[in-house]
């Protein structure tokens, strides 16, 4: 059984998840359509997902890597004062 988080939820009820799988650590999407658009859900691959476009649900996976940096690349950083 692979474990996941919810990523985005839409309108029409269509909503999509992070999964990964706790034997090898393997990550994925997982898009659950909603119930009158037949709700099969179909898993989906990372780098297929991020090449199928730019709506709400890939921001949503964007969003969630970029809080995995402590500290953005190319933030300011404070320069020490000279004493």
């Amino acid at each position: 059984m692979s474990e996941r988080r919810e990523l985005y939820r839409s309108p029409n009820g269509d909503t999509w998840f992070l999964g990964r799988e706790p034997e090898n650590g393997h990550a994925f999407i997982i898009h659950q359509p909603n119930a009158p658009s037949g709700g099969r859900k179909s898993h989906i691959e990372l780098g297929d997902f991020l090449r199928q476009g730019t709506g709400p649900e890939h921001q949503a996976l964007l969003r969630l890597i970029g809080t995995l940096v402590d500290v953005p690349p190319f933030a300011e950083q404070a320069e020490p004062k000279g004493e």
